[in-house]
Parts: structure tokens; C-alpha cells; sequence
């Protein structure tokens, strides 16, 4: 096993690929000799050049649109935006033709393209910064969308989205960059879409979530299981595919769930989830579905106003005390 960061683990994987396959190549904003915002390209363009770390002005529309294009005819790009929230700038790009191509052309032709970077909030990067737009993705078809949580899963969903011959949404909450932990020495590892995982077993009560959120989820089963409470931890994981039935089957254990979402609590993905546990683990449940989510207001620049905005540790107890006892 290799110890490394959540960060490291994402460049490890994106060298390795590239190394592999000349096929693939890197595009984006200030992701050569810069090395990136958070320094996830460091030493790539000295070590494969301009052609295959490709350096783009600001326009997130026209390099997303390079890059579904050179999908088509068979290379893998793996677009980086800076932050997720500038992907916004090019929805028209993935969602009406990434998403779209594969299906309107009859299987012809497919897109195999990532396009991966930060979302969420970091740390007093305000407003426009700050989206956690995974959910925004994860309603449409076509596309894949995924947002791992730990440092092996980073690495092996990463190896799968650049093998898959679709259009992958890959999410990296920029709180996650410095997280610890080990993946297998091993470059053909790979970590299969559509598959939750349980990363805490528990009887009396199951905490859902994705991403930075599944981080939080198990500080708060170590919080309750000070109190005697049994947290179950469940990991998403996978957005689009969703895996229902390990959550359902958590759920049909514990008789009790809350979801936890960085998103805006209104429409964020976590209120699917929570729709589906209701929908058909209805008899099961002991107590109403909870969920935990992102304050329904732009991110403020203020720190103290920005920790008031994304749940935490307390927001989760918090919610668990006031709702079931």
C-alpha cells in the first residue's frame, strides 16, 4: 500500500493513465506551468508538453467543446475547471451535447471524457466559488457523476472514469485535497461505479452522504457512539449510477436515517436520496428521514458566516437530538 493525500492519489492517477495511454491528455486553466489551482497537475507539462497538458484562456464553453470533440474521435480528455462552479459557463457544452451525443447518433459515436475539479466550499472563496453542483449533473442522463470521499476511492474512480467511453462528472470537495490515507500499489486498480460502501457498521441508526459529508458522518457516529448510539456510514460514492440497494439495505437495518448533503438543502441530490429511502423503505423506517444540508443562501466571504453555512459535526448531532431523541 502507498500513503498519500486525497490530492496526490488524483495526480498519481492522472500520470499513470497518461503514461499508459497517448490517448489521454489534460485540458484546462492554468494547468501547465502554473500546475493548477490546487497544484493537482504539478510537474505534467514539463513531463508531457504542451500537447498533452493543454493551457487554455479563460472560456470554460470553448475547451469543454475542444475536448467533447476530441472525445468523438477517440482520444480521452480529462478537462479540468478550476473550480466546478465555472463548469456553469459551460452547461450548454455537457449537458446538450456531452450528454446527448452518444444517444443521437444511435450508439455511434461516445464521448469518453472527464471533466473533474473542486466543488464545494473551500475556505473564503465566496459566492461563485463555492457550488457544490453535483446534483445538478447527477439529473441528466448520460452523464456519469461521482464524488468519492476517501483517498483510495479518488484514485480507483478516477483510473474508472478515464476507461469509461462516457462523459464523467468527477467532484472533488477541495476540503478533501489534504485528507490521508493509502491506495494499492497497483495501476490497475479500479473502483467500480454504482456501488456504495459501508464504512462503519451499526445498528441503531444509518447516516448517508457523499463526498466531504461522509467525512463528517463518521466523526458524528464516534460522537454518538460516546452516547451509546450505533451510527451506520453509509458512502455514496456514485451519484449517476446510483447504488439504492446498499442504502436501502442499511436502512431496512437501522430503522432510521438521516442524509447529509453540502448542497443547498432545497433540491440538493441528498433530498433525492432521501425521497427514494422514503418512497421504498416507507414500512421499515421507525422515524421520518432526516437531512442535513447546505444553508439555501450564496456563500458568504466572512469565515464565521461560511462555517454557519455547511453542516458540520454539531448541525448533524444537532438535527439527530431535536428530530429522534
Amino acid at each position: 500500500m502507498i500513503e498519500t493525500t486525497f490530492r496526490d492519489a488524483i495526480h498519481r492517477c492522472i500520470d499513470e493513465e497518461m503514461e499508459r495511454n497517448p490517448d489521454v491528455f489534460v485540458i484546462g486553466e492554468d494547468i501547465g506551468r502554473y500546475e493548477g489551482t490546487f497544484k493537482v497537475t504539478k510537474g505534467l507539462w514539463p513531463k508531457y508538453g504542451e500537447k498533452r497538458v493543454v493551457d487554455t484562456p479563460i472560456v470554460e464553453p470553448g475547451f469543454t467543446g475542444i475536448a467533447i470533440g476530441a472525445a468523438m474521435t477517440g482520444l480521452r480528455p480529462i478537462v479540468e475547471m478550476m473550480t466546478m462552479s465555472f463548469s456553469i459557463l459551460a452547461l450548454d457544452q455537457i449537458i446538450n451535447h456531452a450528454a446527448k451525443i452518444h444517444y443521437m447518433t444511435g450508439g455511434q459515436v461516445s464521448v469518453p471524457m472527464v471533466v473533474r475539479g473542486p466543488g464545494g466550499a473551500a475556505k473564503q472563496l465566496s459566492a461563485q466559488h463555492s457550488h457544490s453542483l453535483e446534483g445538478w449533473y447527477a439529473h441528466v442522463p448520460g452523464l456519469k457523476v461521482v464524488a468519492p470521499a476517501t483517498v483510495q476511492d479518488a484514485y480507483g474512480m478516477l483510473k474508472t472514469a478515464v476507461w469509461d467511453d462516457n462523459p464523467v462528472i468527477f467532484t472533488e470537495n477541495p476540503g478533501l485535497y489534504t485528507l490521508k490515507g493509502t491506495i494499492p500499489d497497483d495501476k490497475d486498480f479500479t473502483v467500480p461505479f454504482g456501488k456504495a460502501q459501508i464504512l462503519r457498521e451499526g445498528s441503531d441508526l444509518s447516516l448517508v452522504g457523499y463526498s466531504r459529508m461522509t467525512q463528517v458522518n463518521l466523526a458524528v457516529a464516534e460522537k454518538l457512539a460516546e452516547k451509546g448510539l450505533s451510527a451506520e456510514v453509509v458512502d455514496v460514492r456514485s451519484l449517476l449510477p446510483l447504488d439504492t440497494e446498499t442504502i436501502y439495505a442499511s436502512v431496512r437495518k437501522t430503522h432510521r436515517a438521516v442524509v447529509v448533503y453540502e448542497d443547498w438543502r432545497s433540491g440538493g441530490f441528498g433530498a433525492e436520496i432521501a425521497a427514494r429511502i422514503g418512497e421504498d423503505c416507507f414500512d421499515d423506517l421507525d422515524s421520518p428521514v432526516l437531512r442535513v444540508g447546505g444553508l439555501n443562501v450564496p456563500m458568504p466571504y466572512a469565515r464565521v458566516l461560511e462555517l454557519e453555512c455547511i453542516p458540520d459535526v454539531d448541525d448533524v448531532l444537532a438535527t439527530i437530538e431535536r428530530k429522534l431523541g
